[in-house]
């Protein structure tokens, strides 16, 4: 378990009230911020904690990894100068019942700052340019026991959340939503025909004309050699929900993959490298990871890729695989 301290700023209600936390994935001028790349390594069960408007105000365990996902549309005018796209995380928060004011207590948490990329300064006030930092867990254990301390357990709980089953794999219900919003714009669009729309719907979910593109290019799931295409996904590398239309019908933009690659790598738990390299993020569950198929033990090579295919690898790198790129 990791411990992260965040600092909500305008957003605090939306993401406290609706459980998450959420930031572009760069900065206006297109740079990666550490604070925004930090996201990308939280797992499900990491203990978040909330700040906003000088006073320690809530915490709560990590319900999923992060995800890419579009700018909450409740955040309004706030998210004005934000990229539409950036990284959200699930959040089981907590309200304290009495907000902890860190000015107050300063004196005895200074001391358990980390030295590098804190969240606050020394003089309690919170650092203007920070949004998501990782804190020590003494420090973590300090503030429950300053803030309510019979929230003491969540300190030690176990990384699945709540009843959830740690043998079933939640999907963020967001992202369904999302290309439900995507396919019924694409049904009322005039500009294409009616057999173009039955293909970019049919493409949402690997079949049709983007299946049998993908077929032409590949004819094994690249990590388990599956060759038998009854147990195949053609798994799109940049999101189906993330392309424009030419991207979601190309067969260069997909692999074929058995179920299970296929989550770890639409959720980002793995990837691949231009030489084939098979990329497995620091925060996937390693025992999990080895049973749905991935060795650890050893490096993987998923073979050759051609020009094509290393574009949208890349897209996938930067835009999907949960990796802090600084």
């Amino acid at each position: 378990m990791r411990f992260w301290w965040v600092n909500h700023k305008q957003t605090f209600r939306h993401e406290v009230e609706n459980g998450y936390i959420w930031c572009p994935k760069v900065k206006r001028n297109g740079v990666r911020n550490h604070y925004y790349e930090t996201l990308r390594e939280v797992r499900q069960g990491d203990l978040i904690f909330s700040f906003a408007f000088a006073h320690l105000q809530a915490v709560g365990p990590a319900r999923l990894a992060c995800y890419s996902c579009p700018k909450p549309n409740e955040f309004g005018k706030v998210g004005d100068a934000w990229n539409d796209l950036g990284w959200r995380v699930d959040v089981g928060f907590r309200k304290f019942r009495t907000p902890l004011r860190i000015k107050d207590v300063i004196a005895k948490i200074a001391r358990l700052l980390p030295g590098q990329y804190s969240p606050i300064q020394e003089n309690g006030h919170g650092n203007q340019v920070a949004y998501l930092s990782e804190i020590p867990r003494a420090l973590a254990t300090a503030l429950i026991d300053l803030a309510e301390p019979a929230l003491h357990p969540l300190l030690n709980q176990s990384p699945f959340v709540g009843d959830e089953s740690p043998t079933i794999v939640p999907e963020p219900a967001i992202l369904f939503d999302w290309e439900e919003q995507i396919q019924a714009k694409i049904l009322d669009r005039l500009d294409l025909t009616e057999t173009t729309r039955k293909a970019l719907i049919a493409a949402r979910r690997g079949q049709g004309r983007f299946r049998n593109d993908v077929h032409r290019i590949e004819r094994e799931c690249r990590i388990t050699r599956v060759s038998n295409s009854e147990h195949l996904i053609a798994s799109h590398i940049k999101p189906w929900r993330e392309s424009n239309d030419e991207e979601r019908l190309c067969g260069a933009n997909g692999l074929l993959l058995t179920p299970s690659i296929d989550h770890l790598f639409d959720r980002g738990f793995i990837s691949f490298g231009d030489e084939g390299e098979v990329l497995v993020s620091p925060i996937a569950d390693g025992d999990s990871v080895s049973k749905m198929g991935v060795a650890l033990d050893r490096p993987l090579f998923a073979g050759k890729f051609n020009d094509e295919q290393k574009h949208f690898l890349d897209y996938h790198r930067k835009q999907v695989f949960l990796k802090a790129a600084i």
